[in-house]
């Protein structure tokens, strides 16, 4: 992580963010940007509120640049994706 310079990694989160936008232009959604912003968020309660009940079922997803990543840009079918890969790895 300390290899790549911060400016890198708000670059890519940049872009990321404009492709969101672009795909909700695409399938012509009527506000783009409230779109990928409420798909983003999504995906990050979703990977919270698994952390949140990993109190209670003893599974919980470490949080890193790549799980934040995956949670924000494939939302909820991201996290439970990550779910499944944690299970299946353990």
């Amino acid at each position: 992580m300390s290899d790549v310079p911060q400016w890198v990694i708000w670059l890519i989160a940049g872009i990321v963010f404009l492709l969101l936008v672009i795909v909700q232009v695409v399938v012509q959604a009527k506000k783009p940007v409230r779109k990928a912003i409420g798909g983003i968020l999504t995906g990050i309660i979703a990977l919270v509120a698994v952390n949140i009940s990993g109190f209670f079922t003893g599974v919980t997803l470490p949080v890193s640049l790549m799980t934040v990543g995956v949670s924000a840009v494939a939302g909820v079918p991201g996290v439970t994706l990550l779910l499944l890969l944690s299970l299946i790895v353990q």
